[in-house]
This record gives structure tokens, C-alpha cells and sequence, in this order.
């Protein structure tokens, strides 16, 4: 089993940054691809943004591309999300994700991921 926990989010001005941050444990770390995805009132989890095992790939959606970046610290099981330039459209839940599946071809399906944090709310006012 894996667990993971998500911490850093809140509220901000549009313009401003945020580091989210995600504690993962129970199983090895490097064995996982895992990701960030958010969601907002009423509407669909979306992508943001995936890291690979090693952290030697990253991806992103268009939305957040050029503002925002994956990074994961292998030692510390830790996965982080930099948020920078953020705007009222990135208010939403963001959670974290894992998934063994490192070979899928489409890791931008929340249905890849089979472990998932509780999600961190980021509010971003205009």
C-alpha cells in the first residue's frame, strides 16, 4: 500500500507563487511515476502535470506550462509542484498521485493512478 499526503496549499493573489508538497510512503519511492492533478467545482480531476521514476522525464498540460514545475526528491520520498504567475484559473483541489504502471503510454489518466492523496485546496483570487 501507498500512502500520500499533500501539504502548501492556500490562498493568493493572482500573480503569486506556491509550492505544493507530497510525503509519499509504504512502498519504494523510485518504483513509481506519479503526478499532480487538480479540480475545480463542478468540473473534471485534470492533468497537470507527471515525473518519472527517476525523475529524469517530466510532462505537463498546456494550461500550466512555463509556470509551473514538477520535481521529486528521491531520499525524502517527496514529490513538489512550484507554482508560479498563478492566476484565478488555477483555483482548484490539487492532489497527488502515484502509479507502478511506468510503462503506460497515456499517464495524463487519472484511471492510470491507483494511489491518491486527500488534495490541498489553492485558492488564487484575482
Amino acid at each position: 500500500q501507498v500512502q500520500l499526503v499533500e501539504s502548501g496549499g492556500g490562498l493568493v493573489q493572482a500573480g503569486e507563487s506556491l509550492r505544493l508538497s507530497c510525503t509519499v510512503s509504504g512502498r519504494i519511492f523510485s518504483s513509481y511515476t506519479t503526478a499532480w492533478f487538480r479540480q475545480a467545482p463542478g468540473k473534471e480531476r485534470d492533468f497537470v502535470a507527471s515525473i518519472s521514476e527517476i525523475g529524469s522525464r517530466s510532462d505537463y498540460a498546456d494550461a500550466v506550462k512555463g509556470r509551473f514545475t514538477i520535481s521529486r526528491d528521491g531520499p525524502k520520498n517527496a514529490l513538489y509542484l512550484q507554482m508560479d504567475s498563478l492566476t484565478p484559473d488555477d483555483t482548484a483541489v490539487y492532489y497527488c498521485a502515484a502509479t507502478a504502471r511506468t510503462l503506460h503510454p497515456n499517464k495524463r489518466l487519472p484511471s492510470v493512478y491507483d494511489f491518491w492523496g486527500q488534495g490541498t485546496q489553492v485558492t488564487v483570487s484575482a
